[in-house]
């Protein structure tokens, strides 16, 4: 198996890693080669002992490509056939697109890198031939860069060597979308996609964001017009990435339904798509002895204290349960240091609502040390995929009141196909709204049988739904079928 992986595992702590590295473990029948996505001055310092099963790790550095030598009559003919299709490409195109540029770099081998692709006149000519193509006022160098480096990166994804594989497995679409894409191309291998977030929507969000990409009117030498902005550019063509790698794949998996939706959206087929969600460790969760009754009503957040989690807004809400509970226990249970000035920023609010004698901060602990004294856990995020500590203190027989981001609701409340239903397990808030969410812990605190009612049927989800046993076992059968699987038939790609 080679797994294709954007700048995480072995070298970055977090979750797509954890589950990655997991994933390995969990799959001892099998081999796995790693294909990692790096930046040129990334640290390739490993953060996980990669596993006995892994049999080499192959690193593509993104916008490095060979030398290459051609002659300039060679790159005037390379670049005047790349030219339709590197339009199609940045305009938002699919799998067939990058077919047809596969078709024209793979026979020159050698010959091909930064000096035909960039560095040449003719590259330079073709770039003033795409600048024409825009309606946009942008200014021209900043079409030059975000031009140079758009197609740098793409390059260095088609011109690296690919390792050999019975199946391809991407961690995301992106840039190792585009691999995953290549590779079904190249060796009509089965390509099956696991995307924990939804790729497109983050790199809107990111670019959106980006203040890199500045576009304050200018009065140097412009790209006349009107229409499209650099966020355009790179946009549409993550876009052509993720519509490549969908249409390559035979297997295209996410999370939660929430996603598979975005997914089919973005252009996904839904006869292969399938939900696949994470799991814990049931077994160990559920035989955590309660202590509940030894400690006053207690609360948890469970997570990182930093601005994505909205901690403040937990430490509001808790604030307004206190008059209804008056000897409210809070815990937040976490790392303190990845953002200090907004650990302060919580402490202060602490004080600022009276909350000293009642709301401790742990750092991190070990989570199966305290989910026994809990009664109820809340998570006030603005952006989750699947966060498992609803899973982990469900089986643990703990409700949630979460805000409704990422598969929170379908944890929590069931999902669409659940059958029997088992009813509610806590509670869905909106974002930032700490008097809703105080309002779902105020009733799960007073109301003894409302909680304990939650508790059972979250735990019931947990062990019929979310079991990490259960769910190894169904990649373990999709690795079976996929590495047994004949060769893929060419893409058809339209000569129109």
């Amino acid at each position: 198996m080679c797994l294709i992986l954007e700048g995480t595992y072995p070298y970055i702590l977090g979750g797509v890693s954890g589950w990655t590295h997991s994933l390995i473990q969990s799959q001892t029948d099998f081999t796995f080669h790693l294909l990692t996505i790096q930046h040129p001055k990334a640290d390739l310092g490993h953060r996980y002992e990669v596993p006995s099963n892994v049999t080499g790790i192959t690193n593509v550095m993104i916008q490095t490509l060979p030398q290459g030598s051609a002659s300039p009559k060679l790159s005037r003919e390379v670049l005047d056939r790349l030219y339709q299709p590197l339009k199609d490409l940045q305009a938002g195109g699919d799998l067939s697109v990058v077919s047809q540029i596969l078709d024209i770099l793979t026979p020159l081998q050698d010959a091909v890198g930064d000096e035909l692709l960039l560095n040449s006149p003719a590259a330079w000519d073709l770039l003033i031939r795409m600048a024409d193509t825009y309606d946009s006022d942008m200014p021209f160098l900043d079409f030059f860069w975000t031009w140079r480096m758009s197609l740098a990166s793409f390059y260095s994804m088609l011109l690296h060597p690919l390792p050999e594989a019975r199946v391809y497995h991407a961690v995301s679409t992106g840039y190792a979308g585009l691999l995953a894409a290549r590779a079904s191309l190249e060796t009509h291998r089965p390509i099956l996609l696991t995307e924990h977030g939804i790729y497109t929507t983050e790199r809107r969000i990111e670019i959106a964001m980006a203040d890199w990409l500045y576009e304050a009117p200018s009065e140097d030498i412009k790209i006349e017009g009107s229409g499209q902005t650099l966020r355009d550019i790179w946009v549409k063509t993550f876009i052509t990435y993720s519509r490549a790698c969908y249409q390559a794949c035979s297997k295209i998996i996410t999370l939660y339904e929430g996603n598979q939706q975005l997914q089919i959206e973005e252009g996904a087929d839904p006869e292969k798509a399938e939900v696949i969600p994470n799991g814990v460790d049931y077994a160990y969760y559920v035989n955590i002895a309660s202590e509940r009754d030894k400690y006053p009503p207690t609360i948890a957040f469970i997570g990182r204290v930093v601005p994505i989690k909205d901690v403040k807004t937990f430490i509001r809400a808790c604030g307004m349960v206190l008059p209804h509970v008056s000897n409210l226990r809070v815990l937040v249970l976490g790392p303190t240091d990845e953002d200090e000035d907004y650990f302060q920023e919580c402490q202060n609010l602490v004080s600022f609502l009276n909350m000293d004698d009642h709301l401790e901060f742990t750092g991190k602990v070990q989570l199966g040390a305290y989910l026994g004294q809990v009664h109820v856990i809340a998570l006030t995020s603005i952006s989750e995929a699947q966060p498992l500590v609803i899973l982990e203190a469900g089986a643990a027989g703990v409700p949630s009141v979460a805000t409704n981001v990422g598969a929170c609701k379908e944890m929590i409340l069931g999902r669409t196909n659940e059958d029997p239903p088992l009813g509610a397990g806590g509670a869905i808030t909106p974002l930032a709204n700490p008097g809703a969410t105080a309002a779902e812990l105020t009733k799960l605190l007073v109301d003894d049988a409302w909680r304990e009612q939650c508790g059972r049927a979250i735990k019931e989800r947990v062990r019929r739904y979310y079991q990490k046993t259960d769910l190894d076992r169904t990649y373990r059968a999709l690795y079976d079928h996929y590495r047994h699987a004949p060769d893929t038939p060419p893409f058809p790609v339209s000569t129109a």
